[in-house]
């Protein structure tokens, strides 16, 4: 049974070095990575959100003035086969 045991030197464990501290030109390239990203992802959530609201405003401003899109339409297509 004693034979099995290895009972040797421990062997040192390795060491971590501290990363070596990012450049300036380093760190304002991840500034710029982060804020292009940001910008991408407000820019996907914010377009839809802008045409939905206009189309909303559009719409309660039509039927404010007692029309809608679709006789707004009408009167477009008839005036084109008038012509």
């Amino acid at each position: 049974m004693t034979s099995e045991i290895h009972e040797g030197p421990l062997e040192a464990s390795r060491t971590f070095d501290a990363p070596a501290k990012l450049s300036w030109r380093e760190k304002r390239y991840q500034r710029r990575r982060r804020r292009v990203w940001f910008e991408e992802v407000l820019g996907w959530v914010l377009v839809p959100v802008i045409l939905l609201g206009c189309y909303w405003l559009l719409n309660l401003g039509l039927n404010a003035v007692g029309t809608s899109p679709a006789a707004i339409m009408e009167g477009i297509d008839a005036i084109i086969s008038s012509l």
